[in-house]
């Protein structure tokens, strides 16, 4: 299924694949909390089985159609939220071959407030930081999917039941992938 994915969206040029996907997971695949939806998506397979997901597994599905067009793409995190409940967000950073750098792209999808866009200059996330609520962006690129988040999306039935035990932050084994991330962004 994700190589047939592949297939429809890839373009002569790598930075054209990168925006029809990225496009693609964002739009054509909406967020489960926005369209009041109960199943649990975990995989790239489950969100094109599904048709929807949550941030975690769209960036697993951005991630897995742009390796099977042979670029180089992890996953990155930002703790969000603020007050009496913070939680981990996932993005996607994609490698430019050309400029030999990575840019993040969010591809959890739009809605009021929520205005993400492909740029490979100035970046366009669904969430920006607020540092004075606790918020923050983790430099780790990460070839893998954090213990932590998979694990709640594995173990929770329904979107409603994955809400309440979505990671508020890294625990001890995203702290250990963390330290073993090959890649880390600098300018954060």
């Amino acid at each position: 299924m994700v190589q047939l994915l592949a297939d429809e969206i890839r373009r002569p040029h790598d930075i054209d694949t990168m925006r029809v996907a990225y496009d693609t997971v964002r739009d054509r695949y909406p967020h489960s909390m926005d369209i009041d939806t109960q199943a649990v998506s975990v995989s790239a397979s489950d969100v094109l089985r599904h048709g929807h997901g949550i941030c975690f597994a769209k960036s697993h599905l951005l991630a897995a159609v742009l390796r099977a067009c042979g670029i180089a793409t992890g996953l990155c995190y930002q703790k969000l939220g603020g007050g009496e409940r913070s939680y981990l967000h996932a993005l996607n950073a994609v490698w430019l071959r050309d400029q030999g750098r990575w840019f993040r792209l969010d591809a959890r999808g739009n809605k009021p407030g929520v205005d993400a866009r492909f740029s490979v200059g100035t970046e366009c996330l669904a969430f920006p930081i607020q540092a004075d609520r606790g918020q923050r962006d983790f430099a780790e690129i990460h070839s893998e999917s954090l213990p932590s988040t998979l694990e709640a999306l594995r173990q929770s039935r329904t979107v409603e039941e994955l809400t309440r035990c979505l990671p508020e932050d890294m625990n001890a084994a995203d702290r250990q992938q963390a330290e073993t991330a090959s890649f880390r962004f600098d300018h954060l």
